[in-house]
């Protein structure tokens, strides 16, 4: 069954604009885990805007016991590894050989972003991206590279040694909101099937919600993992964490062969 990673961003967002500790990022992930989900998901960024080096620090730790990996909830760390290390921020690459995520996420996005918004263009970025994808895979980390659901070149992702691809889904939950989203969910498919072609595995992330989540597992072929942060602490909200996460993992059952 598809593993639901949550993002846990928006709970140092919160935290971050009045300062102090609350919302606790560690509490949330703990709530989040004690309601059944398989990953927890942090995206750290030079600026620090939201979830900081410490906050990672303080996941690995919970996410670990004596050294060994959680056996039930995957650590993901995901983010720029070209970005440089700024202040305490030591660099993606660096944070991960000090925590040992299962599984890092590479992500293109720039300092200037709100928010990630677009995949790897693989062929520019395949000779740097090559060395930083053998040294996560000696620190036995899983390596999934970020990728539109429109590239051509998802195959090439298997020749770097990346494990997996994440699909933005950003377009096609845009597309949803709309309606008329068949061709939006047609690129998924069809980049779900050139990864698996490709010996990749296929992860999927961004503006996934409750509701354009179904539609996507039950079309999309053997989506291994969904990433879902804002949606989903959006919807918390209203909700509560816990009961939001139980839906969630409610409507991923549900799409179940």
């Amino acid at each position: 069954m598809t593993v639901l990673s949550i993002n846990v961003n928006k709970i140092a967002v919160l935290r971050n604009s009045r300062g102090g500790a609350l919302p606790s990022v560690l509490a949330a992930a703990k709530t989040c885990m004690a309601a059944g989900c398989g990953g927890i998901t942090v995206h750290p960024r030079p600026d620090q805007r939201h979830i900081r080096p410490d906050d990672v620090r303080d996941l690995a730790g919970l996410l670990l016991d004596q050294g060994k990996r959680h056996v039930d909830v995957e650590f993901n760390i995901e983010g720029n590894p070209f970005a440089p290390s700024r202040g305490s921020y030591p660099g993606l690459i660096e944070l991960c050989a000090e925590t040992r995520p299962a599984q890092a996420t590479l992500v293109p996005d720039a300092d200037g972003q709100i928010t990630s918004d677009h995949g790897f263009n693989l062929q520019k970025d395949a000779a740097r991206l090559a060395p930083l994808i053998r040294r996560l895979k000696d620190l036995k980390c899983r390596v999934s590279l970020f990728m539109d659901a429109d590239a051509s070149d998802i195959a090439l992702a298997a020749e770097l040694g990346a494990d997996r691809i994440e699909i933005y889904t950003g377009p096609y939950a845009d597309a949803y909101a709309t309606g008329n989203y068949q061709r939006a969910l047609d690129d998924c498919i069809r980049a779900a099937e050139q990864a698996h072609s490709a010996g990749l595995g296929v992860n999927a992330g961004h503006d996934l919600s409750q509701e354009n989540l179904g539609a996507f597992l039950k079309a999309v072929p053997d989506v291994a993992e969904v990433s879902i942060g804002h949606a989903l602490i959006s919807e918390a909200i209203y909700d509560g964490l816990a009961n939001t996460v139980r839906n969630y993992l409610a409507v991923i059952a549900g799409c179940k062969a």
